[in-house]
């Protein structure tokens, strides 16, 4: 397969190694110094995009426009999500996108809804979710912690919505899940969920060593979306 990078920091690099492990070849790379408008797409089977939030929506209309399927990895753009499923649809376009691409974090993800339907209406205990980033990560709180809280809130009717604190923990009203982000240095990503009463404390954690699971997981959805069509996430990947 031959693959277009959008973004080429330490995500796009890391893809680049695990994507020729496995046999593809990255034939375009696109960055601040070449931009896809200039760019030459012609030998490109598929895209893997990792940029940045205020850029990511002009590169996923111009896959789509191109009939060009696209991994899309750069979270804190899903609110403009149902212009681009309609973009899918109006160019019969290839898309997927996931707040983390890893394979341990996606099946963090299904513990803690599992866990949530557990604790639903056990309110000796309070919940409550961290997420630890490096300080180059522009979103907070990230787009794998919104998933986290997101699948409590679904699976818990004990909680309404999230509230955040940055480099705090956030103050909560009855009903709401307090969600604290903190951002240090050298840190690929840490996400714990905890349900503490006054006698104990039930926790789960997923801590990333490194980009390389990320990387391996974009690799894998990019082998998945080859040949389809529509709008896909992770849990299709992995057939959850």
């Amino acid at each position: 397969m031959n693959i277009a990078l959008i973004g080429y920091g330490k995500m796009g690099k890391a893809i680049e190694k695990i994507a020729e492990e496995r046999g593809h070849t990255v034939v375009l790379i696109c960055n601040s110094e070449l931009s896809v408008q200039h760019a030459d797409f012609s030998n490109v089977e598929m895209a893997i995009e990792f940029s940045q939030p205020s850029i990511v929506l002009n590169h996923i209309n111009f896959c789509l426009e191109k009939k060009l399927p696209i991994i899309v990895g750069t979270t804190g753009w899903n609110d403009q999500l149902p212009e681009v499923q309609d973009k899918i649809k109006q160019f019969d376009g290839a898309l997927l996108h996931a707040s983390n691409f890893s394979i341990g974090v996606n099946l963090f993800f299904e513990l803690n809804k599992k866990l949530a339907q557990l604790m639903n209406g056990n309110t000796d205990y309070t919940a409550s979710i961290e997420e630890i980033h490096h300080i180059q990560k522009l979103d907070s709180p990230s787009g794998t912690a919104i998933t986290i809280a997101d699948g409590l809130l679904d699976n818990n009717k004990d909680y309404t919505s999230w509230v955040l604190g940055k480099d705090e923990i956030p103050h909560t009203n009855p009903n709401q899940l307090a969600l604290t982000s903190y951002r240090l240095p050298d840190v690929p990503g840490t996400h714990i969920v905890k349900y503490v009463s006054d006698i104990d404390t039930i926790s789960i954690a997923h801590e990333a060593h490194n980009r390389k699971g990320f990387a391996l997981g974009a690799v894998i959805a990019a082998e998945f979306l080859l040949g389809k069509k529509g709008e896909f996430q992770m849990n299709d990947v992995l057939n959850f």
